[in-house]
């Protein structure tokens, strides 16, 4: 039961001490009680039971609230809880995802932007759109069937080489699943990644054990490129307002820096392969 696992995993890191609560001994389970958590939400212990066992009928926005500020839930992790709840609620939610759209307007300003590696990537981190430049700079990624961020980073070998911070983007890459999972229970698409990544991949069923969640939206990335070896991007990640299941992230170099001439030749080898190709 996912509202289950989210809420005890969240009020386990919660302290007696921290939350103002006397420390009464041994404990059998980690972090608060639920008649702590009940009565730190100022709702009663049976009320926050049936929330826990994912028995949601007629429970308002204002309980989830008081339950998220009882848990010092950030808001990633309050939108989840409200996205669990109202899944829950939901006379059926196994309704079909369709698969995702890149519009041509969008594509157009994929390859408009020539100089930063720039691309379009859905809930499951499959890139489903890049420009020349964002192709060029992935490419071992697109070796693969998809090219799909989470498939690489947990069932390819060469992905902590090509990562040098492996395992932060690991973690990432699992918490926006868990988040999206939360938005979207019925993805059937979305169910079969995680199958695949549970079965596959040790790291990835420990870490996904944690019940973090998180939103991508900025941040830096190292590089080992095969082709210009080490690099350091910037990338946003904003959101495609016309179409929410998607987002576009673009990647910038710090100007005068070595990151930024191996973006050059990186252009530069993407531009004279396309030629080749086409000889």
């Amino acid at each position: 039961m996912a509202i289950r696992d989210f809420l005890v995993s969240r009020r386990a890191r919660i302290t007696p001490e921290s939350a103002g609560l006397p420390a009464d001994g041994l404990r059998r389970v980690a972090g608060l009680r639920r008649e702590e958590v009940a009565a730190l939400a100022g709702v009663s212990v049976e009320y926050y039971i049936r929330l826990e066992r994912g028995k949601c009928q007629g429970i308002s926005d204002a309980v989830l609230a008081a339950v998220a500020r009882a848990l010092r839930l950030d808001d990633v992790e309050r939108e989840h809880l409200f996205d669990l709840v109202h899944a829950a609620n939901e006379t059926s939610h196994e309704r079909p995802w369709p698969p995702p759209c890149v519009r041509p307007e969008v594509r157009r300003l994929l390859d408009a932007m020539t100089d930063i590696p720039a691309y379009v990537w859905d809930g499951c981190l499959e890139i489903v759109a890049a420009n020349e430049l964002g192709r060029a700079l992935f490419a071992p990624l697109y070796e693969g069937e998809t090219a799909n961020q989470a498939r690489y980073i947990f069932l390819d070998p060469a992905a902590a080489d090509f990562f040098p911070d492996w395992r932060t983007l690991a973690h990432d890459a699992v918490a926006l699943l868990r988040a999206e999972a939360g938005r979207r229970p019925g993805d059937e698409r979305l169910a079969a990644l995680v199958g695949d990544l549970t079965s596959g991949s040790p790291a990835f069923r420990r870490m996904w054990a944690d019940y973090d969640v998180r939103r991508r939206r900025s941040g830096v990335k190292r590089f080992r490129h095969p082709i210009v070896g080490s690099l350091t991007l910037t990338f946003e990640s904003l959101a495609i307002v016309a179409d929410p299941d998607l987002r576009m992230t673009a990647g910038t170099a710090e100007p005068g820096s070595d990151s930024e001439t191996a973006l050059r030749l990186l252009g530069s080898w993407s531009a004279s392969t396309r030629t080749e190709g086409k000889a």
